[in-house]
């Protein structure tokens, strides 16, 4: 049988440490070697045809063992979780502590979850930010003053909604998991090898020619990930607290006005990611509104 440890750390971040039985393994490894006969090719055999007693010849363990981890561990993570009633919001960190030969194999799961959220007395910064520009406004008599463009008035109301955002991130306290940070991280490094390598260049050169070093780019990666995280889970817990919430009839508006079928089609399977935009931007709206 199955059994797990739970250990909780610092902000939201849960540890499990998971024992499956040598038996189980060995049911599972049966399974993984039909699925990968199953694609298996042997000269004078289609696909799929391969008698067993070739494939059990020819067929690396490696390969058996790779296939069982993809296709078991994540049942096996779903089903500790759902035990544990974790509700992990970024892919898990897997680690295989043992994974010998007839022995008990050890895996440490690590999940994070929804940090926990103060916003305090969030509404009087914003409103404290808003009386600070209206004064600033305020006609000062032999003060040479033109009529504002509106381009004027557009850097104005940036301005003012990126102060109130900032007064925002000081005052409420909200500290990110790690494992959240980690896994966005590892995402954006990806994407800039790719990047550079479709330039012709290597990463040692592109940070070269940024001035940089690994450690500063990951460290700056780190900081703008931090506060990006921390600004979404601000902003839904206000979205929760202020009941804002998105109805049918303005998402279908936003669909209505996709003229090309196949991407309304495409847009229409999304809506939940429409409706979460949307209601990021009511709750935007509102924030400002205060």
């Amino acid at each position: 049988m199955i059994k797990h440890t739970l250990k909780k750390l610092p902000l939201q971040t849960y540890e499990l440490t998971v024992s499956i039985p040598w038996s189980d393994i060995q049911a599972q490894y049966s399974k993984a070697f039909d699925l990968v006969l199953s694609q298996f090719e042997f000269e004078g055999f289609r696909k799929g045809k391969v008698p067993r007693s070739i494939g059990e010849k020819h067929i690396k363990k490696d390969t058996v063992y790779q296939q069982l981890i993809h296709s078991f561990i994540p049942s096996v993570y779903e089903e500790v979780i759902k035990k544990e009633n974790l509700k992990p919001i970024v892919n898990p960190k897997i680690d295989l502590l043992n994974a010998k030969e007839n022995e008990t194999w050890e895996i440490k799961i690590t999940v994070a979850q929804k940090p926990d959220i103060e916003l305090k007395d969030y509404k009087k910064k914003v409103q404290e930010i808003k009386a600070l520009s209206k004064k600033a406004d305020i006609w000062v008599p032999g003060k040479d003053q033109k009529a504002p463009t509106e381009q004027d008035e557009k850097a104005k109301k940036d301005k003012l909604f990126n102060e109130a955002l900032t007064a925002i991130l000081k005052e409420v306290k909200c500290e990110v998991s790690p494992l959240i940070i980690e896994s966005e991280l590892n995402k954006r490094l990806s994407q800039l090898v790719d990047d550079v390598q479709k330039l012709g260049l290597t990463v040692d050169a592109y940070l070269q020619s940024k001035g940089l070093k690994m450690e500063q780019l990951k460290k700056q990666y780190s900081d703008e990930i931090a506060q990006m995280y921390k600004l979404e889970f601000i902003l839904m817990e206000i979205a929760d607290q202020e009941k804002i919430t998105v109805g049918q009839e303005e998402i279908q508006k936003i669909f209505a006005t996709i003229k090309d079928d196949k991407e309304r089609a495409s847009a229409q399977s999304n809506s939940y990611f429409y409706a979460s935009i949307l209601r990021k931007q009511k709750t935007l709206d509102y924030i400002i509104g205060l």
